[in-house]
């Protein structure tokens, strides 16, 4: 089976993998959704739509109602990956989830997490 690029793979697929990435490391999947609604805009509702609709990561950050501004502070790698020289929006979007999940999952405060 070819392997999907980033942009293509299903949202919904994915979704699962980062709650119980945070869940394992004793998170919660409230907060996993607070990463998301911080970077994305979407609420409860709109991230719920997406997961049914069973948006690709395109499609999900394409119908993000406000990328976060400061999503640009987020540093550091991920998969071996500096999350800054990623070139690719889509990409980078998704490089940042990953980086925000785990650093949930790394026991950091919510506060740090948002760069707030």
């Amino acid at each position: 089976m070819p392997r999907l690029s980033i942009p293509q793979m299903p949202f919904a697929k994915v979704y699962p993998l980062l709650v119980q990435k945070a869940e394992r490391k004793g998170r919660s999947k409230d907060e996993v959704d607070q990463v998301i609604f911080w970077l994305t805009g979407y609420d409860a509702e709109g991230l719920q739509a997406q997961l049914e609709a069973g948006a690709t990561y395109e499609q999900f950050f394409a119908a993000a109602p406000q990328l976060n501004p400061n999503r640009s502070l987020i540093t550091g790698k991920i998969c071996g990956v500096d999350v800054t020289a990623i070139e690719n929006p889509v990409e980078q979007n998704a490089r940042y989830l990953d980086k925000l999940v785990d650093e949930l999952a790394r026991g950091r405060a919510m506060e740090m997490i948002l760069r707030a």
